[in-house]
């Protein structure tokens, strides 16, 4: 009997020493929306507004588990651009990081990356480093967002040559000329 609640004592003891689980890191990106929201145990956490891939830089949509965090990272491909507090999430240089174009934030406007505030961006870094990169799961979901024009205007600063073999802005009916269009002949059929 003593051997018995030596074990026991012995496992309690082993069990209080022990470091309570991690907890189980949900980030959810939203690229319909522009929005990341991050859970904590199934407890929503935080809500920032994000900027996602824009034309021709699709941010990959799926299920990640992060490979690698970077408190202060400088992009080789895009000119040395900082992307602190990164948390990587592709084998093709993917990563959630902080941005200082906050004003961009809430729109598509990078390169394929997940841009937040750079204080948002710490925060979840510090969040993520704390509970373990094992215990995190980055799900992207929606669709890339069309017809958001960089300029003033419908349409301005677009190039809709990779939708159309034209520009229709400056060939055809929208591009405003008073040309009468040829009208098609009318044919008896004997």
């Amino acid at each position: 009997m003593r051997g018995l609640t030596s074990s026991v004592v012995s496992l309690l003891g082993a069990l209080a020493l022990s470091s309570p689980a991690a907890a189980e890191v949900s980030i959810l990106v939203n690229k319909t929306t522009q929005r990341m929201t991050v859970s904590v145990d199934g407890q929503e956490r935080y809500s920032w507004p994000v900027s996602t891939g824009m034309a021709d830089y699709s941010t990959p949509v799926g299920a990640f588990t992060p490979s690698r965090l970077a408190k202060q990272h400088y992009s080789r491909e895009w000119d040395n651009a900082p992307m602190p507090h990164s948390i990587f999430f592709t084998d093709a240089g993917h990563a959630i990081h902080g941005s200082h174009a906050i004003g961009r934030l809430g729109t598509p406007a990078s390169h394929g990356c997940v841009r937040l505030a750079p204080k948002n961006a710490s925060l979840l870094f510090q969040l993520i480093q704390a509970e373990g990169l094992e215990k995190t799961r980055i799900e992207i979901t929606g669709i890339d967002p069309i017809g958001i024009a960089v300029g003033s205007g419908y349409g301005a600063g677009r190039d809709f040559g990779r939708l159309t073999s034209f520009d229709p802005l400056t060939v055809g009916i929208m591009s405003g000329g008073d040309r009468a269009r040829p009208r098609a002949e009318s044919r008896r059929i004997p």
